[in-house]
């Protein structure tokens, strides 16, 4: 690891302040993924920013939904009243993350700018990485790249988003508020992360100096006559600290077993939550049965490109997107 400057901010505007003027600087909150990352030599910052003070930490019910601060602990979030009854994908998606040591110590922001887990990102001695070194290739596409992506992916890059925790807000439409130097900022989920398109080492469409202040996450449901559930489904190797080959943030509203709308993003598969409206929109108005889940499964996986050691990816989607709904159609 590299020297480095630290500094504890007191307030959002001395944050701001700080990093205003230091353009390799970073925000540093619980530490789980950022450390790791200069321990391997991957990321070396030459300052960081201590965040975990500053007044981000609520969850605040609100008529038009919940806040969540940007520094609450992913524990206290999965934890929280609010979301286990009413927003139960996301408590799932934490708690199906990490392990409870890391759970007490990340935040909700950090939990949103985690980097991917590609091998290739993670260890520097491998000099083909486009996301770690612009330009220089991307060693996954012909070596073992049974965790990558298999939707949204370019020549230039195939890696996968890790977290969690972002899948489920996919699926929940959550709103990202930032503050930068000189405005706030609104940005809807799907707008917030990015595929890799030419630009692998770009995750996110957050400017350097904004930051993260809290999640916002709209009413349960868009009809109070309608009853709303929603699971989220991780699919792995092991089932304690293992990332997802393929996961399944499913939100259902329902009404005399018709389905009202549904919502369903797919994680492990994308650089980004992958997310698509078509087959959501083949769901609504339909019977919540195998084949109606059948038929968006397929649509959610359709123009799938694979490589050599994780074609078993897309079978594997199509089957846990019926599984996740079939689940959230049966919970009493």
């Amino acid at each position: 690891m590299r020297a480095f400057s630290y500094t504890r901010a007191a307030s959002v505007a001395e944050a701001l302040s700080a990093i205003a003027g230091a353009p390799q600087a970073k925000f540093l909150g619980g530490g789980t993924n950022l450390v790791d990352l200069m321990k391997m030599g991957v990321e070396h910052p030459p300052q960081l920013i201590d965040i975990t003070r500053l007044p981000l930490a609520a969850i605040e019910e609100r008529p038009e939904g919940v806040r969540l601060g940007a520094t609450a602990l992913n524990r206290d979030v999965a934890s929280h009243p609010a979301i286990r009854a009413r927003y139960t994908v996301l408590a799932e998606a934490i708690l199906s993350g990490a392990s409870p040591q890391l759970r007490n110590m990340a935040t909700n922001g950090g939990n949103l700018l985690q980097r991917t887990r590609c091998y290739y990102f993670y260890d520097p001695t491998y000099a083909e990485c486009n996301k770690r070194m612009p330009g220089s290739g991307c060693a996954a596409i012909k070596g073992y790249n049974r965790i990558h992506a298999i939707l949204g992916a370019s020549e230039d890059c195939i890696a996968t988003h890790p977290s969690d925790m972002a899948v489920a807000l996919t699926a929940l439409d959550a709103v990202i508020q930032v503050q930068g130097p000189g405005a706030s900022r609104s940005i809807p989920i799907h707008e917030f992360y990015r595929l890799p398109g030419a630009t692998p080492q770009m995750d996110t469409n957050l400017r350097h100096g904004e930051l993260i202040t809290a999640i916002d996450l709209p009413a349960a449901a868009s009809d109070p006559a309608a009853t709303v559930r929603s699971h989220y489904l991780k699919v792995r190797d092991r089932n304690s600290f293992a990332f997802a080959l393929v996961s399944v943030a499913a939100v259902m509203e329902t009404e005399g077993g018709v389905i009202r709308r549904a919502r369903i993003a797919l994680g492990g598969v994308a650089h980004k939550p992958w997310r698509v409206a078509e087959a959501e929109q083949a769901l609504a108005g339909k019977k919540a049965d195998a084949e109606a889940f059948r038929s968006a499964a397929d649509i959610l996986v359709r123009g799938a490109k694979t490589y050599r050691h994780n074609t078993f990816k897309v079978e594997l989607a199509r089957r846990s997107v019926v599984r996740a709904l079939t689940t959230v159609a049966t919970t009493a």
